[in-house]
């Protein structure tokens, strides 16, 4: 029979056992009052899981971003042969050149305008294609090329831009690639012109790429899918562009008027409709914009940014950093620069961003012996932003 006094003899048996449990709970390490369950994705690891361990790993776990980013985000990167295209250079104000197009029974032709040199070389000069056009300050002894990106595909809102444009004409209104991928098309055509034509003075060998805001989206990603461009110059992309989806999302939470890709879309036709179903659950993508920005390693990027809320600059700055630890692995840390400085009127160059642009330019187009360290930084403060809440692995020695 259970009675009191069994009781309380079976109380004074467990209670010091109990105590034992409690203090040695106290000594176990406590859970984080914030857990981020949505962290960005490891550069490092395959999909399938296996560990990049060297440079040739990189090559194919690019491939594999390549191949992810297109089917998610950004839609197919179609190939063109080039005897596919056709080149002419010709004069008006201004020397230009067309690119004639032709894909199975269609073809499609558009125009680039060249802006020489200050100084020209003596045979050719290293160029920038301005996607729209340049915000850059004049750079002596490059060349710019103006590109006509909504003439390629049309950025006008979701409804009545999807499907227009020349790029659509040639491979149907129903392609899969949004206005960002279809501008990556372009610009690779562009190249492909340009490397027929010597006539147009173009050092096809140190080309770079440039826009800014909506147009600065379009340089990042030309850069991450042209591997011709020599260095990529996106100005104040946002969302899009420099910014990480997942880095905005939160930074929404807290309050801040950010754009996000749940906004996005609403927006324009920048990326794949395939992207839609993903907009308000980004943390299940197996990629952000720290592995598109990637994709351009070991290649030159300089990013001058703004301190704009709506641009996320605090995400431009975590998804940078992110993305800057592949150039650290490949051994190239200093072929990749950051600089956002205060608030500063929209797509505004503004003096501060100045030094470092003319270093990056100098070395990676003019071929100077310059120092392009040292131009990571942001004038802003995020007393919050910590990379261990963003980023979960280690960083490889690549060889």
């Amino acid at each position: 029979m259970f009675t009191f006094t069994r009781l309380t003899a079976l109380l004074a048996l467990l209670l010091p056992v109990l105590a034992q449990v409690q203090e040695d709970a106290s000594r176990c390490s406590k859970i984080p009052d914030e857990i981020n369950l949505t962290p960005l994705t490891d550069p490092f690891t395959f999909f399938n899981g296996q560990r990049v361990s060297s440079k040739s790993d990189w090559t194919c776990r690019r491939a594999e971003i390549s191949q992810l980013v297109q089917r998610y985000q950004l839609g197919q990167l179609p190939t063109v042969p080039s005897s596919a295209v056709k080149a002419t250079y010709f004069e008006e104000s201004r020397p230009k050149v067309n690119i004639a197009v032709t894909v199975g029974d269609k073809s499609i032709s558009f125009n680039a305008t060249i802006v020489p040199a200050t100084e020209p070389g003596k045979d050719s000069s290293p160029a920038i294609i301005s996607i729209g056009a340049s915000s850059l300050p004049t750079l002596t002894g490059v060349a710019n090329i103006i590109f006509n990106n909504d003439e390629i595909a049309a950025q006008n809102g979701p409804s009545s831009s999807r499907g227009g444009g020349l790029f659509y004409d040639l491979y149907g209104k129903d392609h899969s690639a949004g206005s960002l991928m279809a501008w990556a098309w372009g610009i690779g055509r562009v190249i492909d012109a340009l490397e027929k034509l010597p006539e147009a003075k173009i050092d096809t060998k140190h080309l770079g790429v440039t826009g800014c805001s909506r147009n600065g989206k379009g340089a990042l990603i030309a850069g991450a899918f042209e591997p011709r461009l020599a260095i990529t110059i996106p100005q104040v992309g946002g969302a899009g562009g420099p910014s990480c989806w997942r880095i905005s999302d939160y930074l929404e939470r807290k309050g801040i008027n950010t754009q996000t890709a749940h906004e996005i879309v609403t927006e324009n036709t920048w990326h794949s409709q395939a992207f839609e179903p993903y907009v308000n659950q980004v943390g299940i993508l197996p990629f952000d914009q720290h592995l598109v920005t990637a994709l351009i390693a070991p290649r030159a990027l300089y990013v001058p940014e703004n301190s704009i809320d709506w641009l996320g600059p605090e995400s431009a700055w975590g998804c940078q950093r992110a993305a800057r630890t592949v150039w650290e692995a490949l051994g190239v840390e200093d072929r990749i620069g950051f600089d956002q400085t205060a608030v500063h009127n929209h797509c505004q160059f503004p003096e501060s961003e100045v030094e470092g642009l003319t270093a990056f330019v100098d070395r990676f187009l003019k071929g100077k012996k310059v120092k392009t360290d040292g131009y990571f930084k942001t004038e802003a403060e995020y007393p919050d932003y910590s990379d261990k809440f963003w980023r979960n692995w280690r960083v490889p020695t690549l060889r």
